[in-house]
């Protein structure tokens, strides 16, 4: 873990992908996704978000997660933002297939629908943090921008956002899904399954996939994170809890 005051750790300059993260956050679980999909080897360092390492500005010059370093070119550069990570590694690693579609226009539709889970995300948050104070007009706002991706996923008529086959979609909007269930154990709330019925037959298809499984954490483990912000620091280690 990369803490205030760490030097910044030494790692082998064997032309390995680095891929900063905090394991509990949904955008760094993006970029894991597609390095587990493409079965790109890379070092992983974690860290910690509420005090982070000097060092790593020289990397995220904002501090965010996720991060990729690049260091088999050239000044070794770093790639931020979840969605630019995503694209790179796309195009740089087409195997074992390409994620995003090749249809120009299909492509910025589907980068488009992904945008829009932001209002999805910003809803939500409230609630899944366990705010003690949330919005009152919150769970309906979560509820609506929900409403968007089960209309959508209706009109396109296929098991996956992407087609038949798991794709970018999918992988960019899975990891609140992950954490969705956590409500069920901090606020006692679950989606409907009438007016969600597609969404949750979807959540099950891509829970089945082997890159959301190599990268799942426990619905458990989710909940005990958020419980331990609201009494102090986050415990980050929460995240390795089950790992002998």
């Amino acid at each position: 873990f990369a803490v205030p005051g760490s030097l910044k750790p030494e790692l082998p300059e064997d032309g390995v992908l680095r891929y900063f993260t905090m394991a509990f956050c949904p955008y760094s679980q993006r970029t894991n996704l597609l390095l587990a999909a493409k079965k790109i080897p890379h070092h992983t360092i974690y860290v910690d978000l509420i005090d982070k390492p000097e060092w790593y500005k020289d990397y995220s010059p904002l501090g965010k997660v996720p991060a990729v370093q690049l260091t088999h070119l050239k000044g070794q550069p770093t790639l931020v933002e979840s969605l630019i990570i995503a694209e790179y590694l796309d195009e740089q690693y087409p195997e074992p297939r390409r994620l995003f579609p090749s249809d120009p226009l299909q492509k910025a539709q589907d980068k488009i629908l992904i945008e829009r889970f932001a209002p999805v995300v910003s809803a939500v948050y409230p609630i899944i943090t366990l705010n003690p104070n949330p919005p009152a007009d919150a769970r309906k706002n979560f509820e609506a921008a929900l409403d968007v991706f089960e209309e959508e996923l209706g009109k396109r008529g296929t098991p996956y956002f992407s087609g038949q086959v798991i794709g970018i979609v999918d992988y960019m909007i899975w990891p609140w899904f992950e954490r969705f269930p956590s409500m069920k154990l901090t606020r006692q709330y679950e989606l409907d399954e009438k007016r969600f019925g597609k969404l949750l037959k979807w959540r099950n298809l891509v829970a089945q996939d082997e890159a959301v499984k190599k990268t799942a954490l426990d619905v458990q483990l989710h909940a005990e994170f958020q419980k331990s912000k609201t009494v102090g620091k986050p415990q980050y280690d929460i995240a390795f809890k089950n790992i002998a």
